[in-house]
């Protein structure tokens, strides 16, 4: 149900230029909808996640820090967390078939997905929906009627479905409906602008196409830029390459330094809100020579700032400066009490949860990235020797365990 609006809005023109340019890559219909925040129209703003996993990424706040900045203005967020999309499966960016999710997949996701989106909106002013509420009350006469207003040949003109059946590959009629699903969201909460990603263009558009049979106005669009993630692909759970809005301080501090140079300012940018002079002042430092490692040290406290407060970011940078730069071995590490005396290293990685599998865990000592009390390890078939004092494993540049 929709809350009654009582917030006063502003029209601070820098507000309302930062909602319109900063972290945008294409606005739609931009006149339409600046015409609308300067006259100071209470507004309701839409931005619906599919559950597919059970972390918020960085990727994932590019948008909701769009709607907090749509809140500060004064106007309505509505946050929808897609329990019913999320089993349908969108395939906006893949490049083969989502398989669909179980319910209990979608349940097991979602625990804290409302509160992870707290970390960035205000709760307590948003609009919280699951999209299982009105979409799995749909029938198939309403379905169809909506349907008839899409035609196949504009699901398929879409880049990454024309690519799969050139290719040959199975496109599945289910894939055509989550359009459809996710512009009924629109309806449903009559929405009056909706956020996404540019992958996600031509979903957001079928809201504006679906309300007007609904005798609503056709949503205005901000379509957000993707980032790149840890591995230089766009971020996204289903490669593991995110940093992750639940990650400890000093792992997620350790990610942000990971990351590649050329990618620190778009970070600045669409991550954080760092005042944009101060950005412009970056680039002409980078461009100057400063080290790009420095910009992504402020970076780092930033972002975990963010998420985990000051004190936090500061012990992050400090734990990286002493483990990475310094070489040496954190105090805090976890401890693993063990009964044997004697073990494979391979079974020692897996029994920690350094690695999911032998075969990983041998893959990782070949690779070089395994050390057993500082020592680089490269033989698959090392034992590691329980001490008094304990024996300390790591496994790459982040991830200690102290065996005793």
């Amino acid at each position: 149900m929709a809350k009654p609006h009582t917030a006063k809005i502003s029209t601070d023109p820098a507000k309302i230029s930062q909602i319109l340019d900063r972290g945008v890559a294409e606005c739609i219909v931009r006149e339409d909808l600046e015409a609308k925040l300067k006259a100071g129209a209470p507004l309701r703003i839409k931005l619906g996640i599919d559950p597919t996993s059970p972390n918020l990424h960085l990727g994932r706040s590019i948008p909701l820090l769009k709607l907090r900045d749509f809140q500060e203005l004064g106007h309505q967020v509505v946050f929808i967390v897609g329990d019913f999309t999320g089993i349908i499966g969108d395939t906006s960016d893949k490049e083969a078939e989502r398989p669909m999710l179980t319910e209990a997949d979608i349940a097991a996701n979602l625990k804290t997905y409302v509160a992870q989106a707290g970390k960035i909106i205000d709760l307590d002013r948003a609009e919280i929906h699951f999209n299982s509420t009105w979409l799995g009350k749909l029938g198939f006469k309403e379905i169809g009627e909506m349907a008839n207003h899409f035609s196949v040949a504009e699901f398929i003109a879409r880049e990454n479905i024309a690519k799969r059946l050139d290719g040959g590959k199975r496109v599945s009629l289910r894939e055509v409906l989550y359009p459809l699903m996710q512009a009924y969201d629109s309806v449903a909460i009559t929405a009056d602008v909706e956020l996404g990603g540019t992958d996600q263009r031509f979903n957001v558009l079928a809201g504006r196409s679906l309300q007007p049979f609904y005798g609503q106005p056709a949503q205005n669009i901000i379509v957000n830029p993707l980032i790149a993630g840890l591995d230089g692909r766009k971020m996204s759970s289903s490669w593991g390459n995110t940093i992750n809005l639940l990650d400890e301080p000093a792992d997620m501090y350790g990610k942000v330094m990971s990351l590649l140079d050329e990618l620190v300012l778009e970070y600045f940018m669409n991550a954080t809100r760092i005042d944009l002079a101060e950005i412009v002042e970056m680039r002409s430092a980078l461009a100057a020579g400063t080290n790009p490692r420095d910009l992504k040290m402020r970076l780092g406290r930033e972002i975990v700032g963010m998420y985990w407060g000051a004190a936090a970011a500061g012990a992050a940078e400090e734990h990286f400066r002493t483990v990475h730069q310094q070489g040496g071995v954190p105090e805090d590490m976890p401890v693993v009490k063990v009964d044997w005396v004697q073990a494979a290293l391979v079974d020692v990685l897996v029994e920690v949860g350094f690695c999911s599998s032998k075969s990983e865990a041998r893959r990782q000592i070949e690779e070089g990235g395994v050390k057993v009390d500082g020592v680089v390890v490269e033989d698959v078939a090392a034992m590691v020797e329980a001490k008094k004092e304990g024996v300390v494993v790591q496994k790459g540049k982040r991830f200690f365990v102290r065996i005793v």
